[in-house]
């Protein structure tokens, strides 16, 4: 319920930005931008129903180049979610089914000796893509996660002293199952930090769960999956993000912004509070949302709206105030309202 809950508050806060968006003229051209995410979504839409936050959020890390962590029970459409918005882009795509017995050589590749030149070859592994899908990421022990910390943060590899750049660009997006604990492995503290997003996926409300039966209803043997298309090219993606760069953020923002991350560290109900990675994450976060709404400035509830994705994985509740069932959201949400909102 608390996850619907917070899907709910965050789809008010994007229909309440949606009537505001086009009350401002832009500085910066963004009409090419939102024109082409618009597109994204409808591709999507042929295939998902509802799950509309899920959504805005992965465009936003897509726009921010960040990495995406998709918590959910089984059928909420995770991993379809992010197959197909990797469809909708022209980028080479990979999927990693992480499994206890996975080695980190499984992910990144191997030393492999050619038997014609006497020498060894790197034959590269399945991270070498632009969309990296890993299915069930806490299904791996931590020999095997910690093969995933310097291509997530430095997006690049070192094996035998070389470096190895991935190709930009580079997106990880992650699904887990946050019910089933039988052999699932608690993903390290330094690993979450380093998702730029968290997203909490919820069950359907009724209407949407009538529209997926009819959907599926009529769709007969028609594989609707096969019916999206690609519609942002490689090149497009990367100019979006550096115009997402570009974005403006007042002075104000800015404080705001750390106002937010500092208060979670001082807050009495957090055993762990967020990084300085918080703060750079909300600001690309907060910058992807306004271009989302085709503005080219950041408002307050940009950064309202980004916090509860860009926190929840990042502090930690004290176990005495976890007992009791507190939730770190419900804790963003007292920091959110407690920080007075610059006008």
């Amino acid at each position: 319920m608390e996850n619907i809950e917070n899907q709910n508050i965050e789809d008010r806060s994007s229909i309440n930005l949606t009537k505001k968006e086009d009350q401002f003229e832009s500085r910066i051209d963004m009409i090419e931008l939102r024109a082409s995410l618009e597109k994204v979504k409808a591709e999507i839409g042929k295939v998902i129903v509802g799950q509309e936050s899920m959504i805005e959020h992965l465009l936003a890390a897509l726009l921010s180049n960040g990495h995406v962590l998709i918590e959910g029970v089984p059928g909420v459409a995770k991993t379809i979610t992010a197959k197909l918005l990797a469809k909708t882009v022209a980028v080479a795509f990979s999927r990693i089914q992480f499994t206890p017995d996975l080695m980190p050589s499984d992910i990144l590749g191997t030393s492999v000796f050619n038997v014609k030149n006497s020498e060894f070859e790197f034959k590269k592994g399945p991270i070498f893509s632009h969309f990296i899908l890993i299915d069930e990421i806490n299904r791996s022990p931590a020999k095997t996660q910690s093969a995933l910390f310097e291509v997530m943060e430095e997006r690049q590899i070192t094996m035998d002293g070389v470096q190895y750049k991935m190709d930009e660009p580079f997106l990880v997006l992650a699904t887990q199952n946050p019910i089933e604990h039988e052999g699932t492995y608690r993903l390290p503290e330094a690993q979450l930090d380093r998702f730029l997003f968290k997203i909490n996926v919820g069950y359907p409300n009724f209407e949407q769960e009538v529209a997926i039966i009819k959907n599926q209803h009529e769709s007969k043997k028609e594989d609707k999956t096969e019916t999206v298309q690609q519609v942002i090219t490689a090149e497009q993606l990367k100019n979006y993000q550096h115009l997402v760069k570009e974005i403006i953020v007042e002075p104000q923002l800015i404080q705001y912004i750390a106002k937010i991350t500092v208060n979670t560290r001082e807050n009495q109900f957090l055993y762990l509070g967020a990084s300085p990675r918080a703060s750079l994450a909300l600001l690309s976060a907060s910058k992807a949302f306004a271009a989302l709404r085709g503005r080219d400035f950041v408002t307050p509830e940009d950064i309202k709206e980004a916090s509860y994705a860009v926190l929840r994985h990042r502090v930690m509740v004290s176990p005495e105030r976890e007992m009791e069932g507190l939730t770190a959201d419900e804790i963003i949400r007292q920091i959110l309202e407690g920080i007075e909102i610059p006008r």
